[in-house]
């Protein structure tokens, strides 16, 4: 994938994109990088432990999380984004759901759109194909205040790819070139404990649409209370899921942990090689 200078080598090596959350209120580390020194200081350390995208967001999405305006939510990563860009030799995606805040961020320097309403503002579409970059669509079942309200599914894999299919058509037709649609099935987002664990022992079949696919299971609940551990003590059971979504196919993984994932991803992908050449 390459796009304004930038590329993605996906398919040989997983990218990895390291997770800034410039909020006062998300689920593992609320308040952390919400100034905006803290914040750029974190974009910088991500990039030097080899993260391939830096995504910048600023309005939590954890469940029940309420809703950020679009000015704050301005406010709160213009000024990151401004500083990091020239620093970062790695693009800066942009968390969000708003148009407003994507042209602005795109406008300061960022160079992906990484939307979890999948393009529900038709705005977004115009916007990735007016300013040709690329776009993270990702699934949902209801928004952050309801996701995890009874979420229902007859069959959660079934359902998500016929929802992404559908979703990738639409920004192709909005103008957004195929090659800049990476899907995202939304683990966390609207799913059970086992929903997520299903999804990704079948992400082999969301690879039949034909698209990289980003997983994002870095501290996620699902976790937690399959080990019984809370968000700041589940590096390893982050580790093993990075390493599952790695085998089932996916292409690039959002995490906290940039350096320790990356010796995960790194160690799978040559694992993965090898096995290559010996089956070739």
């Amino acid at each position: 994938m390459r796009w304004r200078g930038h590329q993605l080598d996906l398919g040989r090596r997983t990218a990895l994109m390291g997770i800034v959350n410039v909020t006062p209120d998300s689920f593992s580390d609320g308040g952390q990088h919400f100034k905006t020194r803290a914040a750029v200081d974190h974009c910088l350390r991500l990039a030097a432990d080899a993260a391939d995208v830096v995504d910048v967001g600023g309005e939590s999405t954890r469940p029940r999380a309420p809703d950020v305006p679009a000015d704050e939510e301005t406010r709160r990563i213009l000024p990151v984004i401004e500083a990091a860009a020239p620093q970062l030799d790695v693009p800066i995606s942009v968390d969000t759901s708003k148009p407003d805040v994507a042209r602005a961020a795109i406008e300061a320097g960022a160079a992906m759109i990484n939307d979890i309403t999948a393009g529900s503002d038709p705005r977004m579409f115009q916007l990735a194909a007016e300013h040709d970059v690329p776009i993270v669509l990702m699934h949902m079942q209801g928004t952050p205040r309801t996701m995890q309200l009874h979420p229902h599914y007859d069959d959660v894999v079934a359902e998500i790819a016929v929802f992404l299919a559908a979703r990738l058509d639409a920004a192709v037709a909005a103008g957004v070139p195929r090659d800049h649609v990476i899907l995202d099935p939304g683990i966390g987002f609207g799913k059970t404990v086992a929903h997520n664990l299903e999804i990704i022992e079948r992400l082999p079949e969301l690879n039949a649409l034909g698209r990289p696919l980003l997983l994002g299971p870095s501290r996620k609940s699902f976790i937690g209370k399959t080990l019984g551990v809370e968000a700041g003590r589940r590096l390893m059971g982050t580790a093993a899921a990075v390493a599952a979504c790695v085998l089932g196919g996916a292409h690039i993984v959002r995490v906290h942990d940039v350096a320790e994932m990356r010796q995960v991803c790194d160690l799978l992908d040559a694992l993965r090689a090898t096995a290559g050449e010996n089956n070739g």
